[in-house]
């Protein structure tokens, strides 16, 4: 009888436990507890609609206890808004009491809308409060002597609030702070004006409003360093000798070419030329046969005309006398 009795006993209990373990993961009893104690007065059945609209409830009571007892007025609402779009709740609320410990002007829907822009709110009040210093890789820029100089500059900016959203980070500032120096170290006449005056770069590239449109302010622009580099203008001058030089070598070979082939030619023309007389020389025997056949010269006219080439060759003997002949061609030298 005891042990029938104990059983609906317990069961009963269990059944309280875990109604009870329910009741307390979905309803944020020691949430509202601590809300309560911080003088932040949010309803039981608010923090049960946050569950049902899938906001964890501690996410928007901490940051909102820590926002009263800053003396900021800020209602479950926006947070719940904020958090719902993506945003950060904790960061804002950190940043809204950042600003207003340092007296920066910062509305909730601001800060709201800069962190769901992507940038860090909470960074950028501080970055307000202490300016940051960015430092710029080294930029390598020619004077107009020729020389190369390479300068790194320090660049000290301040977050402007009112265009973190839609203005240019840091990498704007970098390329924008590179080009300044490049012109104006490109428009001094001499690197040793620069050298004399590393200043006139800071000068030079703060008159050009390099922080419009970005989301900062510059404040200065140091110069870290100067290094004189290379010689560049005497560099492309050896260049440019060098490939005028190889371009009047190409001509020159192209020219030399040129003859070569002419001359080439003019040795086949001669050629050419020697074969039409040795082939107008052979027609002379065929000439002479056909004269004595058809009667046109005679015997006689033949050995005349022998005994006349026969003289020819001897005065030419007598003029040549180193030259000995062919007895079987008389015409001919050896």
């Amino acid at each position: 009888m005891l042990e029938s009795g104990l059983i609906p006993l317990i069961f009963m209990v269990a059944v309280a436990i875990v109604a009870l373990s329910i009741f307390f993961s979905f309803v944020p009893v020691m949430l509202w507890i601590s809300a309560l104690a911080s003088g932040v007065n949010i309803g039981i059945i608010t923090l049960v609609a946050m569950r049902l609209r899938r906001v964890v409830p501690s996410r928007i009571v901490n940051p909102l206890i820590k926002a009263r007892k800053a003396g900021l007025q800020l209602d479950t609402n926006q947070l719940e808004s904020h958090y719902l779009a993506g945003g950060n709740v904790d960061r804002v609320v950190d940043a809204l009491v950042a600003a207003q410990r340092a007296d920066i002007p910062l509305g909730f829907e601001r800060a709201a809308a800069i962190d769901l822009a992507g940038r860090d709110v909470l960074e950028a009040v501080q970055m307000s409060v202490n300016p940051k210093v960015i430092e710029t890789p080294v930029v390598a820029a020619m004077a107009k002597d020729g020389i190369e100089l390479r300068t790194k500059a320090k660049v000290t900016v301040r977050a402007n609030i009112d265009r973190l959203v839609g203005g240019a980070g840091e990498e704007t500032i970098i390329a924008r702070v590179g080009e300044g120096i490049v012109s104006t170290i490109g428009s001094s006449a001499s690197h040793k004006d620069v050298l004399e005056n590393p200043d006139l770069i800071s000068k030079t590239v703060l008159n050009k409003g390099l922080d419009a449109g970005t989301a900062f302010e510059i404040l200065s622009i140091d110069i870290a360093d100067v290094d004189v580099g290379k010689n560049i203008g005497a560099q492309l001058q050896t260049d440019q000798a060098e490939a005028d030089k190889r371009i009047a070598q190409a001509k020159a070979e192209e020219r030399r070419a040129m003859a070569v082939a002419q001359e080439q030619e003019m040795i086949a023309r001669v050629q050419e030329m020697k074969a039409k007389v040795v082939e107008a020389e052979a027609q002379v025997p065929l000439a002479l046969a056909e004269a004595l056949t058809s009667g046109k010269m005679g015997v006689m006219d033949y050995y005349n005309l022998q005994n006349i080439a026969a003289d020819t060759q001897m005065r030419q003997s007598f003029g040549h006398p180193g030259d000995k002949q062919d007895p079987a061609s008389p015409d001919k030298k050896e």
